[in-house]
């Protein structure tokens, strides 16, 4: 099982919040995730990021690729 590191859409309409999950690489983007590692909400300013450090080197460790949009942020927190 291919696991990735990626964001799922949450909020409403024209008011996007993201939450930072594991999963199959092979669901959809909003399916269910095999864990769930933080946040991200990109309305507020500046944009509001919480991780879960220890979880998510965790699944770095077990092989997890992350996303593009999600490796940017790593890399922004450290």
């Amino acid at each position: 099982m291919a696991v990735k590191i990626r964001l799922t859409r949450m909020g409403s309409k024209k008011k996007p919040f993201y939450r930072i999950v594991a999963l199959d690489s092979r669901t959809r983007r909003d399916g269910r995730p095999l864990e769930f590692l933080g946040y991200y909400n990109p309305m507020t300013e500046p944009p509001e990021v919480k991780l879960d450090n220890e979880r998510i080197t965790y699944w770095l460790e077990q092989g997890a690729k992350p996303s593009n949009t999600v490796k940017s942020l790593l890399q922004k927190n450290g």
